[in-house]
């Protein structure tokens, strides 16, 4: 678990205590990066996606992960970027040095335990929880290698794991027939499967075209708990990653 650092505002010089939140691992274990306490926190003044994860390692079962970067929301209006600590192998814990890659590249997919850990959710306060909270989900079904998708969406987010396609809408409107039919056709031309994640649900012709098409759909509440819409998302919930 992450100690707590004093992070100063570069533009407003207060002091923070900061401690960075934990993610579960897919074993169950809780994971978090470790702070740099000597490291200076930077403003985040533009968003690119590599920028946005780090590679964590869990210290219980070894499996690396990409989860969000540490920030911090100072009263000033700044959002302050946290550095975190090099890790022994060089990998993806450092601040300010580059992107994130994914771990276990290439592996094949694995079943889910067959007595899975309780699910635990991530708050979605901003789109970027909201996209945490589908990777964190997809993870615990037994999914690898999640990461962002090659190719962009026309809306939304597009994230990846070995075989997967799963496009996270965080607007406020329910998703469309063509939001469905776009994400359908882009994983056939990848060979994957497909999987939509929605804030605000669906439209309902939306529903009726994903299950000709064999879309699951699920509606993100605010806890970050994946609601299953139609029963091929039931049954994705239930048997995890094949």
């Amino acid at each position: 678990m992450s100690e707590s650092v004093s992070v100063r505002c570069p533009v407003c010089r207060r002091e923070h205590l900061y401690e960075a939140p934990a993610y579960p691992c897919a074993c169950g274990t809780p994971v978090a990066p470790a702070l740099d306490p000597h490291g200076m926190a930077r403003a985040v003044t533009h968003r690119a996606w590599d920028d946005e994860w780090i590679g964590v390692r869990c210290t219980a079962c070894g499996l690396e992960n990409e989860w969000p970067r540490p920030e911090l929301g100072c009263p000033c209006g700044t959002v302050l970027r946290v550095p975190v600590a090099r890790t022994d192998t060089g990998s993806a814990q450092e601040a300010d040095t580059g992107s994130a890659q994914g771990a276990d590249t290439g592996s094949a997919p694995q079943k889910a335990p067959a007595a899975r850990r309780v699910f635990q959710p991530v708050t979605i306060r901003t789109a970027r929880d909201a996209v945490t909270a589908a990777a964190v989900y997809l993870r615990w079904l037994g999914y690898r290698d999640i990461r962002r998708a090659d190719q962009r969406p026309p809306t939304g987010i597009g994230i990846a794991a070995h075989g997967l396609l799963a496009h996270v809408d965080p607007t406020v409107r329910p998703a469309s027939l063509r939001d469905v039919e776009c994400l359908w056709l882009t994983s056939m031309t990848e060979s994957a499967a497909c999987v939509y994640f929605s804030l605000a649900g669906y439209a309902p012709d939306a529903r009726a075209r994903a299950d000709t098409l064999g879309v699951p759909l699920f509606v993100l509440d605010l806890t970050g708990t994946p609601q299953p819409v139609n029963s091929l998302a039931d049954e994705l919930d239930a048997t995890g990653a094949r």
